[in-house]
Protein backbone atom coordinates (compact mmCIF):
# COMPACT_ATOMS: atom_id res chain seq x y z
CA UNK A 1 0.00 0.00 0.00
CA UNK A 2 1.51 3.36 -1.03
CA UNK A 3 0.85 6.19 1.34
CA UNK A 4 2.37 10.02 1.24
CA UNK A 5 2.29 11.63 4.25
CA UNK A 6 2.75 15.26 4.83
CA UNK A 7 3.34 17.31 7.91
CA UNK A 8 4.96 20.35 9.09
CA UNK A 9 2.08 22.45 8.34
CA UNK A 10 0.64 25.36 10.57
CA UNK A 11 0.10 29.18 11.06
CA UNK A 12 2.77 31.50 10.51
CA UNK A 13 3.17 35.27 10.57
CA UNK A 14 4.19 37.52 7.18
CA UNK A 15 7.71 36.78 6.63
CA UNK A 16 7.85 33.89 8.60
CA UNK A 17 9.36 30.38 7.69
CA UNK A 18 8.18 26.66 7.80
CA UNK A 19 9.82 23.78 6.40
CA UNK A 20 7.11 20.82 5.17
CA UNK A 21 8.07 16.95 5.20
CA UNK A 22 6.37 14.00 3.20
CA UNK A 23 7.11 10.62 4.35
CA UNK A 24 6.59 7.75 1.22
CA UNK A 25 5.86 4.34 2.05
CA UNK A 26 5.15 1.44 -0.23
CA UNK A 27 6.86 2.63 -3.27
CA UNK A 28 10.56 3.15 -4.64
CA UNK A 29 11.06 6.34 -3.55
CA UNK A 30 14.69 7.41 -5.15
CA UNK A 31 12.86 6.56 -8.52
CA UNK A 32 10.32 9.51 -8.44
CA UNK A 33 9.50 12.66 -9.23
CA UNK A 34 8.47 14.68 -5.88
CA UNK A 35 6.60 17.41 -6.13
CA UNK A 36 4.62 19.70 -3.89
CA UNK A 37 1.42 21.18 -4.93
CA UNK A 38 -1.24 23.89 -3.18
CA UNK A 39 -4.33 24.27 -3.89
CA UNK A 40 -5.59 27.78 -1.81
CA UNK A 41 -9.57 28.39 -1.34
CA UNK A 42 -11.40 29.34 -4.61
CA UNK A 43 -8.35 28.53 -6.18
CA UNK A 44 -7.25 25.77 -9.01
CA UNK A 45 -3.88 23.82 -7.48
CA UNK A 46 -0.76 25.41 -8.33
CA UNK A 47 2.95 23.16 -8.82
CA UNK A 48 5.01 24.89 -6.30
CA UNK A 49 8.06 22.79 -6.94
CA UNK A 50 9.25 18.94 -7.75
CA UNK A 51 12.57 17.33 -7.61
CA UNK A 52 13.56 14.57 -10.49
CA UNK A 53 15.27 11.46 -9.18
CA UNK A 54 18.22 10.28 -9.10
CA UNK A 55 19.97 13.68 -10.24
CA UNK A 56 17.66 15.91 -7.95
CA UNK A 57 17.02 18.70 -10.26
CA UNK A 58 14.50 21.33 -9.01
CA UNK A 59 11.89 23.65 -10.74
CA UNK A 60 9.90 26.57 -9.30
CA UNK A 61 7.57 28.44 -10.28
CA UNK A 62 8.39 32.37 -10.68
CA UNK A 63 5.88 33.20 -7.80
CA UNK A 64 8.22 31.04 -5.02
CA UNK A 65 11.12 30.89 -6.89
CA UNK A 66 13.85 32.17 -4.16
CA UNK A 67 11.39 31.76 -1.30
CA UNK A 68 11.79 28.20 -1.50
CA UNK A 69 13.41 25.22 -1.34
CA UNK A 70 12.52 21.93 -2.22
CA UNK A 71 15.32 18.84 -1.35
CA UNK A 72 15.01 15.11 -1.04
CA UNK A 73 16.64 12.35 1.57
CA UNK A 74 16.22 9.19 -0.47
CA UNK A 75 17.50 7.13 3.01
CA UNK A 76 14.14 8.67 4.45
CA UNK A 77 12.15 8.44 1.61
CA UNK A 78 10.95 11.98 2.45
CA UNK A 79 11.45 15.21 0.31
CA UNK A 80 11.37 18.70 2.17
CA UNK A 81 9.94 21.84 1.09
CA UNK A 82 11.47 24.42 2.72
CA UNK A 83 9.66 27.68 2.76
CA UNK A 84 10.72 31.11 3.74
CA UNK A 85 9.94 34.94 3.81
CA UNK A 86 6.56 33.77 3.55
CA UNK A 87 3.12 36.06 2.46
CA UNK A 88 -0.64 35.99 3.29
CA UNK A 89 -1.26 34.45 -0.67
CA UNK A 90 1.27 31.47 0.46
CA UNK A 91 -1.84 30.42 2.43
CA UNK A 92 -2.94 26.81 1.23
CA UNK A 93 -3.36 23.23 1.68
CA UNK A 94 0.13 21.87 0.68
CA UNK A 95 -0.20 18.74 -1.32
CA UNK A 96 2.90 16.07 -1.95
CA UNK A 97 2.69 14.11 -4.73
CA UNK A 98 5.05 11.26 -6.20
CA UNK A 99 4.70 10.30 -9.82
CA UNK A 100 7.20 7.86 -12.69
CA UNK A 101 6.52 6.31 -15.72
CA UNK A 102 7.55 2.64 -16.12
CA UNK A 103 6.76 0.82 -19.13
CA UNK A 104 4.36 3.11 -20.00
CA UNK A 105 2.24 3.25 -17.25
CA UNK A 106 1.91 6.47 -15.02
CA UNK A 107 2.57 5.61 -11.11
CA UNK A 108 0.84 8.65 -9.31
CA UNK A 109 0.29 9.06 -5.50
CA UNK A 110 -0.84 11.76 -3.45
CA UNK A 111 -0.67 12.97 0.10
CA UNK A 112 -3.75 13.59 2.13
CA UNK A 113 -2.24 17.36 2.14
CA UNK A 114 -1.08 19.85 5.40
CA UNK A 115 -2.57 23.25 5.79
CA UNK A 116 -1.10 26.76 5.95
CA UNK A 117 -1.86 29.62 7.02
CA UNK A 118 0.24 32.73 6.80
CA UNK A 119 -1.62 35.61 8.67
CA UNK A 120 -0.67 38.18 11.72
Amino acid sequence: QVKLVESGGGLVEPGGSLRLSCVASGITFSAYTMTWYRQAPGKEFELVADISPFLSTTTYPDSVKGRVTISRDNAKNTVYLQMNSLRPEDTAVYYCNAWMVFLAKKYDYWGQGTQVTVSS
